[in-house]
């Protein structure tokens, strides 16, 4: 990887620091001047997020971590284009966000040509990250089965982009301002975005609510 290691002044580097952390800023700026060691290093910090992410986005595990790949081999062709103007890991995310819709909008242009997918394939991401959960009587038990049912159904019903906003607000924990800044878009666009989804959701979920 080109490019020579920035030096920044004590200014720049507090306000690099409290937006992207002193050890992601050191590790960049190594990786960038072509130490493979702190891009490995870079990647190790941030692969679990990324390879959680993308199952989430896609549904299945194989194609997450063909995804995954991908995402880390365009962060390093691309890594001297990051120049500390936002978080790094809201930089990555951005980075996840594109390749996974890109993926999504092809995987939906062959489902239109090879017909819908079966229920199995439209549910697998979820049983493969079950959330942890205390055991619970049968009646609250067969409730919750199908409260998550009717959700899976809806969350699937969602198109790309809001289920990557959904995605990264209630799953991430993401702030509006970072998940806009991810998705390229405005904080209004994205409240409007989490207020449909939210009301797809709710209706979904009908009387169970």
């Amino acid at each position: 990887m080109d490019g020579a290691c920035l030096e920044l002044s004590s200014k720049n580097s507090a306000q690099d620091a409290s937006a992207t952390g002193a050890e992601d800023v050191f590790l960049i700026q190594r990786a960038q001047a072509g130490d493979r060691v702190a891009f490995e290093t870079l990647v190790r910090m941030y692969d679990r997020e990324v390879l959680k992410l993308a199952v989430r986005m896609v549904g299945s595990p194989e194609e997450a971590a063909d995804l995954y790949q991908e995402v880390f081999l365009k962060v390093y062709r691309s890594l001297n284009r990051f120049h500390f103007q936002s978080a790094f890991s809201t930089w990555l995310y951005r980075v996840v966000t594109n390749v996974c819709l890109d993926h999504l909008r092809r995987q939906k242009r062959r489902m239109e040509v090879q017909g819908p997918a079966s229920e199995d394939e439209k549910t697998e991401f979820f049983q493969t990250v079950a959330e942890e959960r205390p055991a619970l009587d049968p009646e609250r038990q067969l409730r919750a089965k199908e409260i998550d049912g009717r959700l899976r159904s809806a969350l699937t019903g969602l198109n790309p982009r809001e289920r990557m906003i959904f995605e990264l607000r209630h799953y991430e924990g993401m702030r509006l301002r970072a998940i806009s800044e991810v998705c390229g878009t405005t904080e209004d666009t994205v409240k409007n975005c989490l207020f449909r989804v939210t009301q797809k959701l709710r209706e979904a979920l009908g009387d169970l609510m």
